[in-house]
């Protein structure tokens, strides 16, 4: 995997900033636990070599690397987005409120209900971001307005119910298959592969980077720093709604106090321990994949051995730490 970190490179000859790609401690020490924790069930836990069970795992972390993808981008930023799972909460709110209203029954129903929670997620994004730039709000506290506002929101539409449906058109997106494999699985792998492209070969990839390493430096070179950060906002958000929209097609029910559920911090984990570096200028989409697949290999591991879940969650806490200290090490 030579594209695991993308990180602000020397500058040429020309002037530009290249991209270099560099094997990240961290992020190989992640990839050879995995692979460790791979083996190991493959020899010691029944059935974990089929189909079946590598299709519960990669469900399962799906929705997490989609959210923790975009979140890579904004701590690539210096920032952070505490809201990604009350925009989850909203966009799950929205989508059934569109499909199962009678005037919009059918096709053109599912397709704004597809197009629709997503838009009005990035929208929320772009707020967030706005309150960063223009009125120069930390991130975490900015953001921590929708952590909190944001599932009353999505209360509100839903008037505090339960939305419960049967819509086969839109819950393939959480549960369709293609060739066998989950559509969400394939969405996943899609997002981290299109975004580790943008961080990889272009230049707002490498805006992100030049903000996250010297926003002032990045100012001065001409970056425009504004927009770059709007921009991740509004992805992580646009990418947050979309994860919404997958767990209610799960559920087959939209729950406001339930969707998105403490997945802000399952995508910063995630992050981290991917190797992204928390204070920004460095950024490694694939290591995020490959944190979110580790954690949870680690938690299916414990509990497939018979470790209480309170255990694997102080085990994972660990593993975060150790991630977040080699950080710090190497900084």
């Amino acid at each position: 995997m030579a594209d695991l970190e993308t990180r602000p490179a020397p500058t040429s000859r020309r002037g530009a900033a290249l991209p270099s790609l560099r094997l990240d401690p961290a992020i190989l020490g992640a990839l050879g636990a995995l692979v460790l924790l791979f083996v190991f069930n493959a020899a010691f836990t029944p059935n974990f070599l089929t189909v079946q069970t590598l299709n519960v795992i990669l469900t399962q972390v799906a929705t997490i690397v989609i959210v923790a993808t975009g979140m890579t981008l904004v701590i690539a930023t210096g920032g952070i987005d505490l809201s990604v799972g009350a925009l989850m909460a909203i966009s799950g709110a929205v989508a059934p409120l569109i499909f199962m209203h009678p005037a919009l029954a059918g096709g053109l129903g599912v397709t704004l209900a597809f197009v629709v929670p997503v838009l009005v997620a990035g929208l929320f994004g772009l707020f967030n971001g706005t309150l960063i730039t223009k009125f120069g709000l930390q991130p975490f506290i900015a953001t921590l307005v929708l952590f909190i506002a944001g599932r009353g929101v999505a209360q509100a539409l839903t008037n505090g119910n339960l939305q419960v449906f049967n819509n086969p058109a839109f819950q393939f997106i959480g549960m369709g298959r293609v060739f066998g494999i989950p559509f969400q699985v394939l969405l996943m792998f899609a997002v981290v592969a299109f975004f580790a492209w943008v961080m990889r070969r272009t230049v707002f990839g490498r805006h992100v980077l030049a903000v996250g390493g010297n926003e002032g430096a990045a100012r001065l070179a001409g970056v425009p720093v504004t927009r770059v950060k709007l921009a991740v906002y509004g992805i992580v958000a646009l990418l947050s709604g979309l994860a919404g929209l997958i767990v209610i097609a799960i559920n087959s029910s939209a729950d406001a106090n339930q969707v998105g559920l403490n997945m802000e911090l399952n995508a910063i984990a995630a992050v981290a321990v991917g190797g992204t570096a928390l204070t920004g200028g460095r950024a490694s989409v694939g290591g995020t994949l490959v944190g979110a697949l580790l954690l949870q290999l680690i938690g299916f591991t414990l509990l497939a051995k018979g470790v209480p879940q309170s255990a694997a969650l102080v085990v994972q806490a660990a593993i975060i730490l150790i991630a977040v200290y080699l950080q710090r090490r190497k900084a």
